[in-house]
């Protein structure tokens, strides 16, 4: 199960997840960025914030990259923050390190994205 929740920090909406986000999951989150990818003046930037955030199987990467693919194209960037140690672990197996901003904080995450 998976639990996503919507704030903003400045103008950068923040979305924080908690759970497993997997085969069955990455759909859900899929369907709630879509809002901000889909029209023509939506977000640039995004942040996941991923304190509580326990496991994340290869269709939840494919959801970041297709993410990150879409903000790119208009200039933009994701970040993360907040990672657990296992999906930072994950991270840097995959060798998404260098794909995401990734820090500590959702405001260290926000400075970096402005």
């Amino acid at each position: 199960m998976m639990d996503i929740t919507l704030g903003m920090t400045g103008t950068i909406p923040v979305f924080s997840l908690s759970g497993r986000l997997d085969a069955i999951t990455s759909p859900i989150l899929e369907e709630r960025l879509k809002p901000l990818l889909d029209v023509p003046n939506g977000a640039r930037h995004l942040i996941l914030d991923g304190a509580g955030l326990s496991y994340v199987s290869s269709a939840g990467l494919r959801v970041f990259l297709m993410v990150q693919r879409q903000l790119a194209a208009r200039g933009g960037r994701m970040a993360f923050a907040a990672l657990t140690s296992q999906v930072l672990d994950l991270f840097q197996l995959a060798g998404l390190k260098e794909i995401f901003v990734i820090e500590t904080s959702v405001e260290a995450a926000a400075g970096r994205l402005s």
